[in-house]
């Protein structure tokens, strides 16, 4: 055990739900309770507090990278705070061997008031690096981070973006044992997240351990040989990522879909609300599934207290990974008024769908000229069903490709 990088034992984090009660309000509340003759004693607070993390216990050794995943309100967040000793914990025991660099959300270990350049050598100082040393890797940091022309500019002023490629340079490059990355890598664009990505991988081969935390099973499977599952604040399964990630589809999958307009986790600023999405074969409207081939209509039903003034409407779908398959989106045929009423429909028709069968989620956005109105993540399942697309008597699935391309074939001299 005395080899392990992080150490993680019987570990627990409660938190007490609703608004502390201060002496006075806890001193009238216990008065009131001896006058109506109820004792001194005031209630259990049982019914107020939440469980974020419950015994949770696992190993990591140097120069592992452990996936960490698991739906939104799994405990992830919890736990990775925990081991950046943000947070301490309300039972268990961590242990950690070296450094700790942590990246969990925009902006960790920054001063907003001082400059990029300030702000590599205070995030080096607080890892306990000397002067020599981050000057040492100061030009690879602000090479990586590619905001060179914003060095001298305070930080404050940075968009999301160059925030967290000059937050993730600094942590990669400053030589901690242990590297603690949440989800926050989504923020920046594709090109920056790849780059991300393989840094990690030259990270671990470099004999560091890191920690990661996503919801793109892709980038763990690629990532990460072991993984830990949480589900409701306890580890539902550490062991192979592979395994780990059949398990969270599976239990995903399984999950009661909840109507679009019950839903909760959306985003954006409310001027539009969006009231349900439906998938149908275009051709056979009556027909319960879709098939590899079928064309698509695409209805998403809206509300507002208003006129939409220049709407734009967005379909995402994803496969299981969490990999961009295509794409709908009103602005690229421009066929959508520049008003519309303040609510109603609007209906996508689609060519063939030419992907193999399996699982798809749908993400369904609606913006206002620049303004992002509402968007929900997985709003909704598409499955596709094989079907004999060439003609030949044989189906494919994921396992062969993602996607179906006509072809025509034929034999000529050399």
């Amino acid at each position: 055990m005395s080899n392990t990088a992080i150490q993680v034992q019987g570990l627990c984090k409660r938190y007490r739900l609703g608004q502390t009660m201060t002496l006075r309000q806890r001193l009238a509340s216990i008065i009131g309770k001896v006058q109506r003759g109820g004792g001194g004693e005031t209630e259990t607070n049982g019914g107020n507090e939440f469980w974020a993390l419950r015994d949770v216990g696992f190993d990591v050794q140097p120069g592992e990278v452990l996936g960490l995943i698991g739906r939104n309100g799994a405990g992830k967040s919890t736990l990775l705070k925990i081991l950046s000793r943000i947070t301490d914990p309300t039972h268990g025991q961590v242990t950690l061997r070296g450094r700790v660099g942590s990246l969990l959300e925009v902006g960790t270990g920054f001063h907003p008031e001082l400059t990029g350049r300030e702000n590599i050598y205070l995030n080096g100082a607080i890892l306990g690096m000397k002067r020599a040393e981050i000057k040492k890797r100061f030009d690879e940091i602000v090479d990586f981070a590619e905001v060179d022309r914003f060095l001298d500019t305070p930080v404050k002023r940075y968009s999301s973006g160059m925030y967290v490629r000059l937050a993730f340079a600094v942590a990669a490059h400053l030589s901690p044992e242990v590297l603690l990355i949440d989800e926050v890598l989504a923020v920046g664009d594709a090109a920056f997240q790849r780059k991300c990505l393989g840094k990690m991988g030259d990270v671990a081969r470099q004999g560091r351990t890191v920690v990661f935390v996503s919801h793109n099973m892709a980038a763990v499977s690629t990532l990460c040989d072991r993984s830990v599952l949480l589900e409701g604040g306890r580890a539902a399964f550490i062991g192979e990522t592979e395994k780990a990630v059949q398990l969270y589809l599976q239990r995903g999958d399984e999950q009661a879909p909840v109507a679009l307009r019950d839903r909760e986790d959306r985003a954006g600023s409310g001027a539009v609300r969006l009231q349900g999405i439906s998938i149908q074969n275009a051709e056979h409207p009556e027909q319960t599934y879709i098939q590899s081939g079928d064309p698509l209509r695409v209805t998403i039903k809206y509300e507002s207290d208003r006129p939409l003034s220049r709407p734009r409407f967005l379909v995402g779908i994803y496969d299981q990974m969490n990999q961009p398959l295509f794409r709908l989106d009103t602005q690229v045929t421009d066929q959508l008024p520049e008003s519309l009423p303040a609510y109603g429909e609007v209906v996508c028709e689609t060519g063939p769908l030419l992907a193999t069968a399996g699982i798809c989620y749908v993400n369904v956005a609606v913006q206002l000229g620049e303004e992002m109105a509402d968007h929900v993540s997985q709003a909704t399942r598409l499955g596709i069903e094989p079907a004999d697309v060439y003609r030949t008597g044989r189906s494919f699935d994921r396992r062969d490709s993602l996607f179906l391309l006509p072809q025509k074939w034929r034999a000529q001299a050399a």
